[in-house]
């Protein structure tokens, strides 16, 4: 039994559209590329209780100052609700300290404690590890060129 066809006429997106979306679409593969390396973290962190869009996190709090919530928010290049519902439950772990700004009860500042350092000592070795793995997956360009690529994307 073969299989029906479209009528092109009624459908004016034939397949062969989507086939060349799918092998041209940037976004597409980008999400695809980020949905696979962020598994792979993800499962390298798991020992640790952590994700890899948790180790993110607290790495851009690893600073000597307390980092005010919008700076950390466009480095993450998340909305301020979003990150407030991702810092919930490293707060509740013990590794990070939400502050309110005393020049601005509206504002808030965000501080790795103790625990959070302590534990992204621990990560590092691993995201190392997992780095370096990805580093040599990437040979068809350089990986700074990458790199500037994705920020200019960014």
């Amino acid at each position: 039994m073969s299989k029906p066809r479209l009528d092109t006429a009624a459908n004016p997106l034939p397949y062969e559209i989507t086939v060349m979306v799918r092998d041209t679409c940037l976004c597409l593969h980008v999400q695809r590329a980020a949905r696979a390396v962020a598994r792979r973290f993800d499962e390298a962190l798991r020992p640790l209780d952590l994700t890899n869009g948790q180790f993110s996190l607290l790495m851009s709090l690893n600073r000597p100052e307390p980092a005010p919530m919008r700076q950390v928010a466009n480095l993450l290049a998340m909305d301020r609700t979003t990150l407030t519902a991702n810092l919930k439950p490293l707060e509740r772990r013990g590794l990070l300290k939400i502050e309110t700004d005393p020049d601005d009860r509206r504002s808030k500042f965000l501080r790795l404690t103790r625990a959070g350092r302590d534990l992204m000592v621990k990560a590092m070795p691993i995201w190392t590890a997992t780095h370096a793995v990805l580093d040599r997956l990437v040979t068809a360009t350089g990986l700074d060129e990458l790199r500037t690529d994705l920020r200019a994307l960014s």
